[in-house]
C-alpha cells in the first residue's frame, strides 16, 4: 500500500448514525517502525466497535504515545443539521487531516467516500478500520473522543442517559426520548426527533 509514499493517514470517524451529539473524525499517521506494528498486534487493534471501553481508553493513549502524528476533530449536531450527516461527516475528516502535525501524501478512509476538492491523495476501501492498523487507529481516536464528550454532555443534560447510550437509538434512550422529549443537543434533522420538533413548533 505505501506505493512511495511516506506518511500514510488513516482516516476513520465516529457518530454518523446516533440521535444526538457531535460527529467526530480521526486521522493517525504511523511510522514503518515494525516494532510498533508488532505492538499493535498484541494489543489487539481494530475497529473500536468491537472492543470494549477498556480496551479502546488503553489504546488511545498507546496510539496518542507511538503515532507519528494524530489528531481528532468534533462537528457539531448544529452543523450536522444545516449540511447534513455525510458533509459534517466529510468536513470532520478533513479537518482532522489539516490539525495533523505531520502532512500525509496519501490518505486511507473508511467507507466508500473520499473526500471531495481535497488536495491530498486518497483511497476510500470499504472495512478499512478492521483491517488497516491506522483507520483502525483513527476509528479508536475518534469513539474515545465521542464517548468522553458524551459523558460530559449527560452532566449538562441529565436524565437523558447520554452516558450510557452514547445519543444513538437504543430502545431506554427511544423511550426517555417518549418521556422527555428532544434537548438541545438531539439532531433536529434526525427521525424521530425531526417529527417531535415538528410537533411541538404545530402545537406552539
Amino acid at each position: 500500500m505505501r506505493k512511495g509514499y511516506k506518511f500514510i493517514a488513516g482516516v476513520d470517524e465516529a457518530g454518523r448514525g446516533p440521535l444526538a451529539g457531535p460527529v467526530v473524525a480521526g486521522a493517525v499517521i504511523f511510522g514503518s517502525d515494525s516494532e510498533i506494528v508488532n505492538e499493535l498486534i498484541a494489543i489487539g487493534i481494530r475497529d473500536s466497535k468491537q472492543l470494549s471501553g477498556k480496551r479502546r481508553e488503553l489504546l488511545y493513549d498507546f496510539i496518542s504515545e507511538k503515532a507519528v502524528s494524530w489528531a481528532v476533530e468534533v462537528v457539531s449536531e448544529e452543523i450536522i443539521d444545516e449540511i447534513n450527516i455525510l458533509n459534517a461527516t466529510k468536513l470532520a475528516m478533513k479537518r482532522a487531516v489539516q490539525k495533523l502535525k505531520v502532512k500525509p501524501d496519501f490518505l486511507i478512509i473508511d467507507g466508500n467516500a473520499t473526500l471531495d476538492d481535497f488536495p491530498i491523495s486518497q483511497m476510500a476501501i470499504p472495512k478499512a478500520d478492521q483491517n488497516i492498523f491506522s483507520v483502525s487507529a483513527a476509528s479508536i481516536m475518534a469513539k474515545v473522543t465521542r464517548d468522553r464528550i458524551l459523558v460530559e454532555l449527560n452532566e449538562k443534560y441529565p436524565g437523558y442517559d447520554f452516558h450510557k447510550h452514547k445519543g444513538y437509538g437504543t430502545k431506554s434512550h427511544m423511550d426517555i426520548l417518549k418521556e422527555k422529549g428532544p434537548c438541545p443537543i438531539h439532531r433536529k434533522s434526525f427521525e424521530p426527533i425531526k417529527s417531535m420538533t415538528n410537533d411541538i413548533s404545530g402545537t406552539s
